[in-house]
């Protein structure tokens, strides 16, 4: 059997379409993250976005222009 060899960035993207049809966008994104270790330190991007904000600011920053940390 002979195939033709593809680019991988090709063959990814193909198979990112067939899990978005096959599976819907949101668990082939839960599908693709379990194999990403992720970036950054989550604590100190807390930290930054958050500060020492109680939660109820932080919910009324939301509510207020449906965005927060910008």
């Amino acid at each position: 059997m002979i195939t033709d060899v593809r680019p991988l960035m090709e063959i990814n993207q193909q198979a990112i379409k067939l899990l978005y049809r096959e599976l819907g966008v949101v668990n082939a994104v839960r599908f693709l993250t379990q194999f990403s270790e992720g970036y950054g330190n989550y604590t100190i991007d807390r930290n930054d976005i958050l500060g020492k904000k109680k939660l109820d600011e932080i919910i009324s920053e939301i509510k207020k222009d449906g965005t927060y940390g910008k």
